[in-house]
């Protein structure tokens, strides 16, 4: 009988399991139904922590997460902050717009005692000491380029790369020895894995990509290898143009966006031997689906990764709104798959 966080080793390592895992992204879903306003799971780790766990005893999750947005570093780096009741933290006015600003930077503490980096960190230990070597529990980043983005507007900072290159790798730099030092807190706190974002990636083409955000995935990527963890990519959009080379980064397991075939996306992972999730759209496959319409596609996922290192997931986050019953049939799928039912 495998636990939640066995099944999930299991399957990032090519092994038999008894079932595939289910490893959603849940935020807003996590927060609605624990009844709490995003703005306190967004801020506060144990409410964030509570959440997840609620929502995996629930539906018998095999792994949870430690992610609301992505400014955690931008705060610690002294942003202006906005913290909507029930939306999502943003930056109110960019702290970076030329290489002086750059300069003027100074490398945080991520365990600062009111920081928002330590209270990532305490929902990671939180989780950990409730549920450890029973469910998989990720910690989150988000990877260099992502965080240039959160820094300087994502618009400003696709003009950068164009008109002032070595400012943006000077950023760059800067900002991944920040994002392992946040990594490696997480993973001191007891993470099985590192989550790391880089959606702002998806826009740019291959030859960008390999410039100015692959180079920083492959250095996190190594530094939370070295400390012996394991690291999940994450980047939301159609990256059918990334795939050949975002499986050069370094990362244990890829999310696959809806916007990606599925058979395109199981070629390139399977390939190199990495274990891929994905790719239901959140929206159409499941807020909108009855529970037989999601199960249905669920299990067509489950169809097209049988035989290979597979999870089932969404190809980003599900939303708030998708109804229990519907969100209980994605989570079933797999069992159901398993039994032949």
């Amino acid at each position: 009988m495998f636990t939640h966080r066995e099944r999930f080793l299991a399957a990032l390592n090519s092994l038999p399991v008894d079932r595939t895992p289910v490893f959603p992204l849940l935020m807003f879903f996590a927060a609605n139904r624990a009844g709490i306003s995003y703005r306190d799971f967004a801020t506060n780790g144990r409410a964030m922590a509570e959440a997840q766990l609620s929502i995996q005893q629930r539906f018998g999750l095999d792994a949870i997460t430690a992610c609301s947005d992505a400014f955690r570093i931008s705060a610690d780096l002294g942003g202006d902050m906005v913290y909507p009741e029930n939306g999502t933290p943003f930056l109110k006015t960019a702290l970076v717009r030329s290489a002086a600003d750059v300069v003027a930077l100074s490398r945080p503490d991520p365990l600062r005692q009111g920081s928002r980096m330590a209270d990532r960190t305490l929902a990671v230990a939180e989780m950990v000491r409730a549920v450890s070597g029973k469910v998989a529990i990720l910690g989150w980043v988000d990877m260099p380029f992502a965080e240039a983005c959160s820094v300087c507007g994502v618009s400003e900072f696709m003009m950068m790369l164009k008109k002032a290159p070595g400012v943006a790798h000077q950023l760059l730099t800067f900002l991944t020895q920040i994002v392992i030092d946040f990594a490696l807190v997480q993973v001191e706190a007891g993470a099985d894995m590192i989550g790391a974002g880089d959606a702002a990636a998806s826009l740019i083409s291959p030859r960008m990509y390999g410039e100015f955000a692959l180079p920083y995935e492959q250095q996190v990527c190594q530094a939370i290898h070295t400390a012996n963890n394991l690291v999940k990519l994450h980047i939301c959009g159609n990256t059918s143009h990334l795939l050949e080379l975002m499986v050069t980064s370094g990362a244990d397991l890829f999310n696959v966006d809806h916007l990606v075939p599925f058979a395109k996306a199981k070629a390139v992972y399977t390939a190199h031997g990495k274990c891929y999730k994905g790719n239901l759209n959140p929206v159409a496959h499941i807020m909108q689906s009855t529970p037989e319409e999601c199960g249905s596609y669920a299990h067509d996922c489950l169809i097209q990764g049988a035989g290979t290192s597979y999870m089932l997931s969404a190809g980003c986050e599900i939303p708030a709104e998708t109804p229990d019953e519907v969100f209980q049939a994605f989570c079933a799928a797999p069992l159901a798959a398993a039994l032949g039912t």
